[in-house]
């Protein structure tokens, strides 16, 4: 039996595509910095997935191209060994951002699980909160220096340290969320009626704290780059043959005044990637909560 399509029909489709499009285009227009930030986060993005066909080898010594400036045939200049420090600029964006992307995920499953839990089942609340304050009051990086050098370098331990202490900013955040959701008419309305509990949780708790829930994702995300950054310059982050923002950081501070691009362009990629994450967490949540929005403040006073 053959299935045909109306011309209305496949009009009313392009016509509602077009229509989101321009919507979507207007919304974004009205939001400079949205477009900015997403635009230059996007690029890092693209840099890092696209690395391996981009820059050569990361590792590839040339003695007699030591220290050399920035030119028309290496961009970026070169190291103490001749190393192409654009390739590992290029490789080194696909290690700090794996890393924030993986502590950011990490966090976000676990802390959310962990407020949930501790939220809306008010037994657990007192043990689990007292947990997470303990591990809150341990600085986080003496806890990340603490398990890498208990349990060695390497990615899984570097994402582990590092998600640890983020775990419980997450966990609080999820709880307070969930607290005041459970108050609400239609969460209690469901309690009432004999809804499960993880009908309760899936269909009203946690889609009314996916906001907040991402808008924290951002800066856990910017957090870690910066800490994975900061464990590489002390020599307790990836390991040191790992081109690594930090790591490329750590080896350039010695040649500072006399090779300043080795730590420049390492230091601005993270600069960059770490402002534009922030800024995004900043326009979703005045979009999420327009009474913290700047132009909202001003109108109140």
């Amino acid at each position: 039996m053959a299935i045909t399509v109306s011309s209305d029909s496949t009009g009313r489709g392009l016509a509602r595509g077009r229509s989101l499009a321009a919507r979507t285009v207007r919304f974004v227009a009205h939001r400079p910095v949205l477009a900015v930030s997403s635009g230059i986060l996007l690029l890092f993005v693209a840099v890092a997935l696209l690395s391996p066909w981009l820059a050569g080898d990361p590792g590839t010594l040339n003695p007699p191209r030591r220290l050399k400036p920035p030119s028309a045939t290496q961009w970026f200049g070169t190291d103490h060994v001749g190393r192409s420090v654009f390739d590992r600029t290029l490789w080194g964006a696909r290690i700090s951002l794996g890393v924030g992307f993986a502590v950011a995920i990490t966090t976000t499953v676990v802390g959310v699980l962990v407020g949930i839990v501790a939220g809306y089942f008010r037994l657990a609340d007192t043990v689990i909160m007292r947990a997470m304050d303990a591990v809150m009051a341990i600085p986080a990086i003496l806890l990340a220096i603490a398990l890498v050098a208990l349990v060695g370098s390497s990615p899984l331990v570097i994402v582990t340290a590092i998600s640890v202490p983020e775990i419980p900013r997450m966990a609080r955040m999820v709880r307070a969320s969930v607290l005041v959701l459970r108050e609400q008419a239609y969460v209690e309305a469901a309690i009432t009626c004999g809804g499960r509990v993880h009908s309760i949780l899936l269909r009203h708790i946690l889609p009314g704290a996916a906001g907040p829930i991402l808008v924290q994702a951002t800066y856990v995300f910017a957090s870690a780059m910066i800490l994975e950054a900061i464990l590489s310059f002390l020599g307790a982050g990836t390991p040191p043959n790992v081109p690594s923002w930090g790591n490329m950081m750590a080896e350039g501070r010695q040649y500072l005044q006399l090779a300043p691009w080795i730590l420049g362009f390492p230091a601005l990629g993270l600069a960059l990637v770490v402002l534009s994450v922030n800024l995004l967490g900043d326009v979703w949540r005045d979009m999420l909560d327009p009474s913290l929005a700047p132009s909202a403040a001003g109108v109140t006073r």
